[in-house]
């Protein structure tokens, strides 16, 4: 795992915060969102991670989303955390990179309101059309009252 770990560190540098080794195959690694891009290119493309797939929730003070990357030959799972502000939960796409996570942005932004800018395809996934606007079944102010 260290080497994973190190690996990482070398090829993110600065863009990869906090880094933290969870368990021993699983490492958190915190970037900022105008990185995430960079940061999702460096380890699918250059670093030949797979793919997992990306959750988002919604904590007290802002929005989260972890991308999750296996590295198969080590059994290892790096996830990329991303903090999103509460009163604008945007981010850029991935479906450019990764052209798999459009299904996930999307079921994201239906059910949380978090908007992937550069989204070629966003339109309703699980939510009939007809779904109110605005409404967003997993918001946390949805139980609020």
């Amino acid at each position: 795992m260290k080497d994973i770990i190190g690996r990482i560190q070398s090829k993110l540098g600065d863009r990869g915060k906090d880094i933290k080794e969870q368990t021993n195959n699983r490492v958190y690694v915190s970037v900022d969102r105008k990185n995430i891009k960079e940061c999702a290119k460096i380890l699918f493309e250059d670093m030949d991670a797979r793919y997992i797939v990306a959750s988002g929730m919604e904590n007290f003070d802002s929005f989260e989303i972890l991308y999750h990357f296996g590295f198969d030959k080590e059994s290892a799972i790096v996830s990329l955390r991303v903090y999103l502000d509460k009163d604008n939960p945007e981010i850029d796409t991935l479906t450019d990179i990764i052209p798999g996570i459009s299904y996930i942005e999307r079921e994201m932004w239906e059910l949380l309101g978090i908007n992937f800018k550069g989204h070629p395809n966003m339109k309703h996934f699980l939510l009939g059309d007809d779904w109110e606007k605005g409404n967003y079944p997993l918001r946390k102010d949805k139980y609020e009252k």
